[in-house]
């Protein structure tokens, strides 16, 4: 999109990161356009005291003009007011193109009936692209354990319901079912804006698929085994297997990473996600699932809607439902005495 903005006052770097922020947000809005097509003029000056400043903004189209001319006390003021009149302004205009083609026109018995298109079978309209290859390893090899802990979260509590044999179905084989489907031939994929919530949905999906094989399969279980977890680490020092003590402790060993959490800050995101897990185990499994997918995986309602196959207000109701209960679950700190946090390490 080509951007010309013009400052008739004093410009400074913050009028201008907002303005950038605020043309990249009218950007994403408009991914259906060609971008050489889209030009972006606006005026930023200063009327009289008693206006305070005015912004007039001109958005070409290839199906149109849209124009906004918004006055404030403040400059930034102005600025947001005239962004967001645009936005509504772009967003009406792309709802009627999309209901251009069902339009009714008064004809003559002698014209001839012409065939309307719809927009996004045009050429100034940008066709999305399907999900790739490349593009499922991409995000497989930068989100992978974002992935895996939401999978484990909901082997967690389908064991914990008793709807799932515990240890019948391990992260790993979902997983592994999760990467299959998604580079499979055949089958409708989505385009790269929808990308994570197709894979979480292939994920769910996974999970039933499996639990309906288990359920088909009798699990014997050997009662000469041990209950207890084998100790892998071979040794009672681990740190020894790192640092020597005859070995050289530079500074370039402990400046500290500000961009890395802290063990402590790992610890007590844990914590907490495993004291909400712990609150929500009585949670119906359908307003549960919603909750989480909202709340600690950050997917919106119309992004939800296409993992769980719901409708947008059932999901609503879902959340509200789930965050009642837990506000009437009572003080989940007793939960906890005399039991192990998994993996925080603490008492």
């Amino acid at each position: 999109m080509n951007v010309h903005i013009s400052y008739r006052l004093r410009k400074t770097p913050d009028l201008e990161k907002e303005i950038n922020h605020l043309v990249e947000k009218l950007r994403k809005r408009l991914q259906v356009f060609r971008p050489e097509l889209l030009h972006l003029k606006g005026v930023v000056e200063q009327s009289s005291p008693r206006e305070g400043t005015t912004v007039s903004l001109n958005l070409r189209l290839p199906s149109g003009q849209l124009a906004v001319q918004r006055s404030a006390q403040t400059t930034v003021a102005a600025i947001k007011s005239a962004f967001d009149d645009l936005l509504q302004q772009t967003t009406r205009h792309k709802e009627l193109l999309r209901r251009s083609h069902t339009w009714t026109r008064r004809r003559s018995n002698k014209s001839r009936s012409d065939v309307q298109v719809p927009f996004e079978q045009t050429l100034a309209s940008v066709q999305p692209s399907t999900v790739s290859a490349e593009d499922i390893r991409c995000y497989v090899n930068a989100n992978l354990s974002r992935l895996e802990r939401f999978v484990e979260r909901e082997l967690y509590f389908r064991e914990a319901a008793e709807e799932l044999v515990p240890d019948s179905i391990t992260k790993d084989e979902v997983i592994d079912e999760v990467i299959v489907g998604a580079l499979a031939d055949g089958g409708d994929k989505p385009d790269r804006m929808a990308l994570e919530p197709w894979l979480y949905r292939l994920a769910i999906h996974a999970i039933g698929d499996l639990q309906a094989r288990s359920s088909d399969n009798v699990l014997s279980v050997h009662l000469e085994d041990s209950a207890r977890l084998p100790n892998v680490r071979a040794s009672d020092e681990p740190e020894l297997q790192f640092h020597q003590p005859d070995e050289t402790l530079t500074k370039e060993s402990v400046i500290a990473d500000r961009r890395v959490a802290t063990p402590e800050d790992i610890a007590s995101s844990d914590e907490i996600d495993m004291l909400v897990q712990s609150a929500l185990a009585a949670a119906k499994p359908r307003d549960r699932e919603v909750f989480i997918l909202h709340t600690m995986e950050g997917f919106s309602l119309a992004e939800i809607a296409a993992i769980t196959d719901r409708k947008p207000e059932s999901i609503n109701a879902s959340i509200l439902a789930a965050r009642e209960h837990l506000r009437r679950s009572p003080p989940i700190g007793s939960r906890f005495q005399n039991k192990m946090l998994r993996n925080t390490g603490t008492d």
